[in-house]
């Protein structure tokens, strides 16, 4: 891949994602190109991007973008915020609703073990959650709503009762089963999109995903965060990420790394 084709790869991923890829990263996107240009007829990632350039079509666009983003995830990742949340937020949240299910974004799900382990987490202390999980990538969606794990992917963040609580195992796969299924929606989004309707949530889960981010996209992304948290609510974002400098809507908790609530004059303004 020649650094010219880079470039605009690089203006491609920024203006329909909001990422931007650094050129030490150029041999790791020709590499995850590498697939994709197969399933499309290309004998070569060059090949590729001359097609896309030549004559944009916005599902292969798509397919470029969704192809560069980083899928890494496992279950109960950092898991101290699946504590916090299990153990504090999560039953005073129940409460303060009446019992009325607790609703959740996962914003970034991936493949979805996210979404699931927040499942797990309301279903193990007996508690109603009505979890969103979205994502820009469709491949990731369509793994993620099939509930299904290789072995090594189940047992990367879950104890082995929890698997054998949660999971059922079909031949070489580990398939979620219909309680956890009952709790999660997923659906494809865009980050940066505002929001299409009044929807909002109690907690919002927005982890390892804003880092790599363009730092307008990141004060947009915040934007929308905002919109979607009712004012009580709470924002995890990963142990990297951090809305200071991108945004004064919120503001962190403190003990508790990565947790996020929003600031007083952002309430006061919304009210």
């Amino acid at each position: 891949m020649s650094p010219e084709a880079f470039d605009r790869l690089q203006s491609l991923m920024a203006s329909r994602a909001g990422f931007r890829l650094t050129r030490d990263r150029m041999k790791l996107a020709e590499h995850r190109l590498g697939p994709l240009a197969r399933r499309e007829g290309y004998e070569t990632v060059d090949a590729l991007l001359a097609s896309l350039w030549a004559r944009p079509v916005a599902a292969l666009a798509w397919a470029v973008i969704e192809a560069l983003l980083n899928p890494e995830t496992w279950f109960r990742r950092d898991r101290a915020s699946f504590d916090t949340f299990a153990g504090e937020l999560l039953p005073a949240l129940s409460a303060a609703r009446r019992g009325a299910p607790v609703k959740v974004w996962s914003a970034g799900c991936s493949t979805g073990q996210e979404a699931w382990s927040l499942a797990i987490a309301a279903q193990d202390a007996g508690l109603a959650v009505e979890i969103l999980a979205t994502d820009l990538s469709q491949r990731a969606l369509e793994k993620a709503r099939s509930g299904a794990y290789t072995g090594f992917e189940i047992q990367r963040g879950l104890k082995a009762a929890t698997m054998l609580d949660w999971f059922d195992q079909a031949e070489d796969n580990w398939i979620a089963r219909p309680q956890l299924r009952a709790a999660v929606r997923f659906a494809r989004a865009n980050l940066l999109d505002a929001p299409a309707d009044d929807r909002r949530f109690d907690v919002i889960f927005c982890r390892n995903v804003l880092e790599d981010m363009e730092p307008v996209r990141r004060v947009q992304v915040f934007d929308n965060l905002e919109r979607r948290l009712v004012e009580d609510g709470c924002l995890f974002l990963g142990a990297a990420e951090s809305p200071a400098g991108d945004s004064l809507a919120f503001r962190p908790v403190v003990g508790r790394p990565g947790l996020f609530v929003k600031t007083p004059a952002t309430v006061r303004r919304a009210a």
